[in-house]
């Protein structure tokens, strides 16, 4: 049986699913060379995943499961109340990824600001989220309207992509966000102006939300070993039907296609459930304090390891920025480039988990 503490409240593997994914997101974004990644620490060059792949669909989902929680006590509040809330919450998160993109605000551009990003898609996707389940009161509606986006959106980059709808060039996607957006306000990482965060491709994100809202749900629902197999058997029956879409409809993350959102759904429903088992029911919990440090405060730790890194780029030592210098000159030199790299990752980690670790023995969670 679940011990009564947490039949009632939040499960702790919940906090330990996201605390290892902030830590896997950090790991991944400061490698201390790009030229340098072990491949399961890179992005699929297009179609496909790696476990890297995983991480930001990973949080969304954390997103919706504390909403679940969350929106509970909420759920009696006058809307103008509820709706302040949620819009403070996006707007704060929205803005402040602007600020962090223009930091260390000299010698940039407005003109070249990029609109969209992570943390814009995060505030986005939270905010639609919050509004359909604030007004949707059936559960079953909600899914059924989940399932609705999913497929209106398949059917938005197969009608109206080129030739080949799913592919870098060709798709939908990037032609409707150049031409709301410009091509100088999105990312150029792939040599051309198509942004992974985008606009229309943020539709199957805001599912990745209510994913993990309807997996919060049914972990509320059940108790025990119930909790256990219904994650399983959910997480299964996602990836069966996202891999069967996928004969239709690539995995792919930059174009956040349905297929991704159902297979990357049901893995983070397969990982819950044993998570669920392995510290909720059996009680081996001796691993799990790193993971509770960065779970307690997520958004914060995220936004702290990107400031970090670029405070790293403002410092000069001789004709290098202090990050790759950083890099070749204390790690690279220790052991093969690529293990240097990955220790330069786990160097900042670290750095983000013993800052986390003070909040976290003071009691401090910043709510962002």
């Amino acid at each position: 049986m679940l011990p009564e503490s947490v039949t009632h409240q939040r499960l702790v593997s919940l906090d330990v699913f996201r605390g290892m994914t902030i830590a896997f997101m950090i790991l991944v974004n400061t490698p201390g060379s790009w030229s340098h990644i072990y491949s399961p620490l890179e992005h699929a060059e297009w179609n496909g995943y790696t476990p890297t792949d995983l991480v930001f669909p990973f949080f969304l989902v954390a997103v919706g499961l504390a909403m679940s929680f969350s929106f509970k006590k909420y759920a009696a509040q006058p809307a103008r109340s509820f709706y302040g809330k949620v819009i403070r919450r996006t707007l704060f998160i929205f803005f402040l990824s602007w600020l962090l993109h223009l930091f260390p605000f000299y010698n940039k551009e407005l003109s070249h600001l990029r609109y969209l990003g992570v943390l814009q898609r995060i505030a986005l996707s939270y905010f639609f989220a919050a509004l359909l389940i604030r007004n949707i009161a059936s559960q079953k509606t909600l899914i059924y309207i989940s399932l609705g986006m999913l497929l209106f959106y398949w059917l938005v980059l197969f009608g109206f992509g080129g030739p080949d709808p799913f592919s870098l060039t060709g798709n939908i996607v990037i032609r409707f966000d150049r031409w709301v957006m410009g091509e100088s306000h999105m990312w150029h990482g792939k040599g051309i102006a198509f942004d992974p965060e985008g606009i229309l491709s943020t539709l199957p994100a805001i599912v990745s939300v209510l994913s993990g809202y309807f997996i919060g749900h049914l972990i509320q629902r059940f108790k025990s070993l119930d909790v256990v197999a219904h994650l399983l058997i959910l997480g299964n029956i996602l990836l069966l039907v996202g891999y069967t879409m996928s004969l239709a409809m690539p995995i792919n993350k930059s174009l956040w296609t349905s297929s991704f959102v159902m297979v990357t759904s049901g893995l983070a429903a397969v990982v819950l459930g044993l998570l669920t088992y392995i510290i909720d029911i059996k009680g081996k919990k001796g691993w799990i304090a790193p993971f509770l440090v960065f779970g307690m405060n997520p958004l914060f730790i995220y936004i702290l390891s990107i400031l970090w890194v670029k405070i790293y780029f403002i410092i000069h030592i001789g004709d290098q920025n202090f990050y790759a210098w950083f890099y070749d000159s204390v790690f690279r030199p220790m052991v093969t480039p690529t293990f240097g790299s990955l220790l330069f990752a786990l160097f900042h980690v670290l750095g983000c988990w013993l800052i986390g670790y003070i909040l976290y023995r003071k009691k401090i969670f910043i709510k962002v």
